[in-house]
């Protein structure tokens, strides 16, 4: 499969909308990558069980009963159909290690894509927080700024109030 059809095989905003923050990590359901992969949940979920050991649990992991109602409250009943089991949630890392079990061109092109838009998620991440410490650096030279601003305005006001109390200086020389 050529460079140019996996590239545009799934657009990216797909996968983004597939990407989930549980457990404080981006995650990917079975069902989502089932999905991709252009393959049934079960057989994900088959071939993830059969490679149980590539899987630890930061690369994988089950929703508990309340993540997944939070995620049917968040998009709906219909969307997620009769599961009978919890979904799992794979992280990037477990993604990644999916490439290694299925073994079809679209599984390998789209878990590229996959890495890609994680990847760009990590950037976009760092640049954020990146750009959240500069802020928080130009509000502490504005606070300082601000303070010794104050300070001038003090004593500006003290010469102030000592011309204002001063008495008229006597002149000396001629009139």
């Amino acid at each position: 499969m050529s460079e140019e059809i996996a590239a545009v095989l799934i657009p990216d905003d797909i996968i983004n909308s597939k990407i989930y923050f549980i457990r404080e990590t981006k995650v990917m359901l079975d069902k989502d990558l089932a999905e991709l992969y252009q393959v049934t949940t079960g057989n994900l979920n088959k071939a993830v069980e059969r490679n149980l050991k590539r899987f630890p649990k930061d690369f994988m992991f089950q929703l508990s009963e309340k993540e997944f109602e939070i995620l049917i409250f968040q998009f709906g009943r219909s969307s997620w159909g009769g599961n009978r089991f919890l979904p799992y949630a794979f992280t990037e890392q477990g993604v990644a290690m999916l490439s290694g079990i299925l073994k079809s061109d679209r599984a390998i092109s789209v878990n590229i894509q996959i890495m890609r838009i994680f990847s760009k998620l990590r950037a976009v991440f760092t640049d954020t927080l990146c750009l959240k410490l500069e802020i928080e650096e130009i509000r502490k030279k504005l606070q300082n700024q601000d303070k010794n601003i104050e300070l001038v305005f003090s004593y500006l006001d003290e010469l102030i109030t000592k011309q204002e109390n001063n008495p008229p200086r006597k002149r000396i020389g001629y009139k």
